[in-house]
């Protein structure tokens, strides 16, 4: 009996020397759940930054000046057209002019004379003859080195000239020639006659452009040259 009561005091006495060493845990405060923040990623941030950012180049761009126009050269200004008409239609002649005939196809320069009444065209090799019992005449113009075909044409009058350096009269034949000045084809008489020391082949006297022309001596050339 003595022993149970022995062991049960000593069985508690060692409970409470138990109790007594026991060292205390301390109680950790209850942690509340922490909520993951999500991530952000500040990359793109900065990029899109440096982005904003207007890098300046090291080197100053070189200035281009703009390309100035070519220049176009001028066209040269042409003179005036001279008037070949007067107000009223009649040729204007000049002291000088081409006189085109188209039964030799050839050009020739004239001298138009105010002070001569009748035309004259350079004549060699002059033949008179009858055809159909009328005077007929052949003949060449020939000047400047240009001797032409040989025309035959109807004498409509004989005239007699006076030379001043010789004695007597000279017998000439009279004939009708279409030509050509400017615009103006006509038909008009020319006395034959040796004019190869002359300096002009043609000769255009009053009767020609009495009624058609006038005459300006301070020009020359005034109607264009035709040549077919």
């Amino acid at each position: 009996m003595y022993n149970w009561k022995a062991f049960i005091t000593l069985m508690l006495s060692g409970g409470l020397f138990a109790c007594t060493t026991t060292t205390q845990v301390p109680v950790e405060p209850e942690q509340k759940p922490q909520i993951e923040q999500p991530v952000v990623d500040d990359s793109s941030k900065t990029d899109a930054t440096e982005g904003d950012k207007v890098t300046e180049p090291t080197e100053k761009p070189e200035e281009v000046k703009p390309t100035e126009p070519e220049a176009k050269p001028k066209a040269e200004e042409k003179p005036a057209a001279k008037p070949t008409k007067t107000s009223d239609g009649k040729l204007i002649l000049g002291e000088e002019e081409w006189v085109f005939i188209p039964g030799l196809k050839e050009a020739f320069k004239a001298r138009v004379d105010t002070g001569a009444t009748t035309s004259s065209i350079s004549a060699v090799d002059i033949v008179d003859f009858e055809r159909d019992g009328k005077d007929w005449v052949k003949f060449k113009i020939e000047h400047d080195g240009i001797t032409t075909e040989e025309i035959s044409l109807p004498v409509e009058r004989w005239v007699k000239i006076k030379q001043s350096s010789a004695e007597g009269t000279q017998r000439r034949a009279v004939v009708v020639v279409s030509i050509q000045i400017g615009d103006l084809k006509d038909k008009t008489e020319f006395t034959l006659a040796d004019r190869t020391h002359l300096s002009f082949p043609l000769l255009l006297g009053r009767s020609f452009f009495r009624d058609i022309a006038v005459v300006d001596v301070s020009q020359k050339y005034v109607q264009k040259k035709v040549t077919k």
